[in-house]
């Protein structure tokens, strides 16, 4: 990606025009997470903070959409479906497990959102950092390729290895005898079980999601924020209202569930109890569409699209605020 990057970087070099207002048309915006704040140690801690926030009030989406996604009954299989659909899901549960059986492997997530986000700012400030043009901007194309990169590293180096406990965890609840007991005991047992490789089951679903995901996302909200500013006459790098950014944020937020749900679905397979009986990602691929259909690849996708179309507005709403909080009285 850095040689990409580079490679382009001089090309746009090459064809840039000569003269400031002819230039002017062609500048834009800076990406997301990064266009107000300088990374760092703030960014850090904004984004845990947001990403904690955001998980509290989502997760019960992400409960339901995983138990979707688990469910491998269907006409081609032979077997009943175990759940009829999203409310269904939901009500099974509470009238199994209670209320928090919704947040069965909520701490997981938790613990989590503090490294995810320093993975993903930290990645996506230094590939910007070696983007931007001689006025501190990202074009289009290097915006999404930054995107990318952000995503492909906290899928390695965080989501993998949380979302991979955390399935398990969600999935553990459906067994006769449930194996889990709480998160620092489960988590100990599952090292000792399955080891350093058995936290990366599904890594390259998880790549595949992870990099289109922050792609998309961060393509079509700062595109969406260029247009916005373009047709209000605003400054490049103008602050947009917050309920404008919060639909903004729905709007990637959708663009990246539909875009990329089938991944999402084969990562969840790829990192469950029975995660063995696939040989890999692309076995895995070829055995839902084989015993369960071209739909099976959207199971799930109601819940996700709520829990993501919330968790990017709430992110994008919220994320600045905490940096603007802390210039106030932590200056840099």
């Amino acid at each position: 990606l850095f040689i990409i990057i580079r490679i382009m970087r001089k090309r746009n070099d090459i064809q840039m025009l000569p003269t400031t207002s002819q230039l002017e048309p062609h500048r834009q915006i800076h990406a997301a997470a990064g266009a107000q704040t300088t990374g760092g140690l703030k960014g850090i801690i904004a984004g845990g903070i947001t990403g904690g926030i955001e998980i509290c009030i989502t997760f019960p989406t992400e409960y339901v959409k995983t138990q979707l996604q688990l469910d491998e009954g269907g006409s081609r299989r032979g077997l009943p479906r175990q759940y009829t659909g999203p409310i269904d899901c939901v009500k099974k549960t509470v009238k199994s497990h209670g209320f928090f059986g919704l947040y069965r492997g909520l701490s997981v997530l938790l613990y989590g959102s503090i490294p995810k986000s320093a993975v993903r700012f930290g990645a996506f400030e230094e590939f910007k950092k070696h983007a931007v043009d001689e006025k501190g901007q990202l074009d289009t194309k290097m915006r999404l390729l930054c995107g990318l990169g952000a995503g492909l590293c906290e899928a390695i180096f965080a989501v993998t290895p949380m979302e991979t406990v955390k399935v398990k965890f969600i999935h553990d609840q459906n067994m006769a005898k449930p194996a889990f007991r709480g998160f620092f005991h489960d988590v100990y047992n599952f090292f000792l079980c399955a080891g350093l490789r058995g936290c990366y089951q599904g890594l390259t679903a998880t790549m595949l999601k992870q990099g289109s995901n922050q792609a998309i996302r961060f393509y079509v909200m700062e595109t969406l924020k260029e247009q916005y500013r373009k047709y209000y006459n605003m400054k490049t790098n103008a602050p947009v209202p917050i309920l404008i950014t919060g639909i903004m944020g729905l709007l990637a937020g959708a663009a990246s569930v539909f875009g990329n749900t089938p991944l999402d679905v084969v990562k969840t397979r790829m990192q469950s109890l029975e995660a063995s009986k696939y040989k890999g990602t692309w076995d895995c691929a070829v055995k839902i569409m084989k015993y369960e259909g071209p739909k099976a690849f959207y199971k799930g996708t109601v819940p996700r699209l709520g829990r993501v179309c919330a968790d990017v507005a709430i992110t994008f709403m919220i994320y600045d605020k905490f940096i603007e909080a802390f210039n106030k009285f932590w200056p840099s």
